[in-house]
């Protein structure tokens, strides 16, 4: 099976050396002579050769599906540095310069998300986990104030929080069974943090600092064409399929980048096209059909863990000004609530196989009657509660007063070093195991499972309740 993924990769890589004269030509592949001696291209291949060698020489180990989403990581990054080299040689461009400049890492990402499509694979939390983590890459498309992006760092550090979530199902899955995926995880989040979070900081922390004095980027559908002879066209081939980067050789690598990536997949769709957004004309309040009330069954019997009810119209949307209100959501894996405040509650009613993103501080939030259902948070005021459910996962990475569990079957808590004094209430509820971190940098996560049988004994005049621990053998 793996003899035949990697002639698939072989193939793959044949076509695009062969499409790479086809590639962009406003895109520099040849390096100018003062590339080398720039701190911050010098900065950037030692991020490359301190971090990403060592997400290479695992996902060489496990091989499969993690090898060729690890080949198309590399590339990515390959490809950020020659867009890093671009910049210093153009002036800033418009809407669609920007646009024509972010096209080969766009379409890179493209390819790493396609691989998460279609059946789920054994290996889909690796999957989504590099594909996702991808979207920090994009830092480098911030123009200033007003571009619709936060600041770099910030932008970095939030890609990578949702592509954690992922990550993290990685460490709890192998950490008893194969260090090789472990360290596989391990390795892609230093990656990142602090790997690319670091070097942006130091470097590029309000944004690319585009030439005041270079060439007009103009897109490769014009015929006009840039002043002065157009850049090489070649490219260096993409790493080898069975091994792509060793620590030991990266240091004898070529240093040249790659952009002559992916020209096949030219279908034009952007790389956040699968983020749900909410424009004004979804909000309740400007929409007729909309009462601003929220119908839910209050008499629902709680004798059982249940099912999801036949879904109704898929919702996602602030209403009053006050709720936002994600319901019958299924199969949506970039659900994301950007824009809330500490006086707004959250409400995720029948959803199912599906992840949500809340970022910022929101008052409250409510998960009910939902199955396979996914939360990354930052920080509560009042309570997160799960009621009705069946497989939820939690991610809290900043701070929750109180999580109350209750009527649910099969529930995981990642909880941050900021939310450890939280308070956890659970009711007729099973399964709910709760990972903290470890107490080191690299420590792995610890997972607790909460008792859910209890002993009671008269003492007294009165009954002790206490937790049955099972010791296992």
């Amino acid at each position: 099976m793996e003899e035949k993924l990697l002639q698939r990769l072989e193939s793959a890589v044949s076509r695009l050396e062969t499409l790479s004269a086809g590639s962009n030509p406003s895109i520099s592949r040849n390096y100018p002579a003062d590339a080398a001696g720039d701190p911050a291209i010098a900065a950037f291949n030692d991020l490359i050769e301190n971090h990403i060698c060592r997400v290479s020489a695992a996902a060489g180990k496990i091989g499969g599906e993690v090898l060729q989403v690890t080949m198309i990581l590399e590339v990515a990054f390959s490809v950020q540095k020659d867009l890093l080299v671009t910049v210093k040689q153009y002036q800033k461009p418009d809407v669609t310069g920007l646009a024509e400049f972010l096209k080969p890492l766009n379409e890179v990402v493209m390819k790493a998300n396609s691989l998460t499509e279609g059946k789920p694979s054994e290996f889909f939390n690796h999957l989504k986990t590099a594909a996702g983590s991808l979207a920090a890459l994009f830092w480098i498309a911030y123009t200033g104030k007003g571009c619709g992006m936060n600041l770099p760092i910030a932008h970095v550090e939030e890609s990578w929080q949702m592509a954690e979530f992922y990550n993290n199902k990685v460490l709890v899955d192998y950490r008893n069974k194969d260090p090789d995926h472990v360290e596989w995880a391990k390795a892609l989040k230093e990656l990142y943090l602090p790997g690319l979070r670091d070097y942006v900081k130091s470097f590029y922390p309000l944004g690319p600092v585009w030439s005041t004095t270079g060439r007009t980027f103009v897109s490769a559908s014009k015929s006009a064409q840039p002043k002065g002879p157009p850049p090489p066209t070649t490219a260096p081939p993409l790493p080898a399929t069975g091994s792509l980067r060793s620590c030991d050789a990266v240091s004898s690598r070529p240093k040249e980048g790659m952009s002559a990536v992916f020209q096949e997949i030219s279908s034009g769709k952007s790389v956040t096209a699968g983020l749900r957004k909410v424009t004004d004309d979804m909000k309740a309040k400007n929409r007729a059909d909309r009462t601003g009330v929220v119908s839910v069954n209050e008499k629902d019997a709680r004798t059982s863990f249940p099912s999801v009810s036949k879904a109704g119209t898929p919702k996602l949307e602030l209403q009053m000004g006050r709720k936002w209100v994600v319901e019958n959501q299924i199969g949506m894996k970039n659900l994301v609530i950007a824009e809330c405040d500490s006086k707004q509650s959250v409400y995720v009613f029948g959803c199912k196989d599906s992840v949500l993103q809340v970022k910022g501080k929101v008052n409250n939030i409510t998960i009910d009657k939902c199955t396979k259902m996914g939360i990354v948070f930052t920080d509560v005021v009042a309570a997160f509660e799960i009621v009705n459910c069946n497989g939820v996962e939690v991610q809290c990475q900043g701070s929750s007063p109180t999580i109350s569990v209750d009527n649910t079957g099969g529930c995981q808590l990642y909880l941050s070093k900021d939310s450890l004094e939280t308070s956890i209430t659970t009711a007729k509820s099973s399964e709910i195991n709760v990972l903290v971190p470890g107490a080191g940098p690299d420590g792995d996560w610890e997972e607790h499972a909460l008792p859910q049988q209890y002993l009671h004994t008269y003492k007294a005049g009165q009954f002790v309740t206490s937790p049955v621990s099972h010791s296992g053998g």
